[in-house]
């Protein structure tokens, strides 16, 4: 919520068991990676590591694996690993009390490269399943 200058993003994980009708709270790590047992907390303080390192610096799931010293396996995380980027990055510059027009900036441009990077992945997978 929006008040001033001033204001909070939390993240929340919500699901629903089979045959269960009721809504649940995951409150506990959530685990992003399976490959190489990478959970979202981890994800999180590494994102934070960088930001502190430079707060607009571009940061990519490569980077964050790089800096956790893993490499990406079967890469199906990545598109996780981006959403967790954008809140984290969205949090820390909430907590850092940068403009919202610093932060528009350089959120429109990460979801804009998401896309195009989405984009291009949809486009490959298209193109190696074409039967010749």
């Amino acid at each position: 919520m929006m008040r001033g200058s001033n204001f909070f993003l939390t993240a929340t994980i919500f699901f629903s068991r089979k045959h269960d009708s009721q809504c649940h709270v995951w409150n506990e790590d959530v685990l992003v990676c399976s490959c190489n047992y990478i959970t979202d907390k981890e994800i999180r303080e590494v994102i934070t590591n960088l930001l502190d390192e430079d707060c607009w610096q571009l940061i990519v799931p490569a980077k964050v694996y790089h800096a956790m010293e893993k490499r990406g396996r079967c890469c199906g995380c990545f598109p996780n690993v981006v959403d967790l980027i954008i809140q984290t990055t969205e949090e820390y510059h909430a907590r850092r009390h940068s403009t919202e027009a610093e932060i528009f900036d350089f959120m429109s441009r990460l979801k804009q490269f998401h896309e195009e990077n989405r984009r291009a992945d949809i486009e490959r997978r298209q193109k190696g399943h074409r039967a010749a």
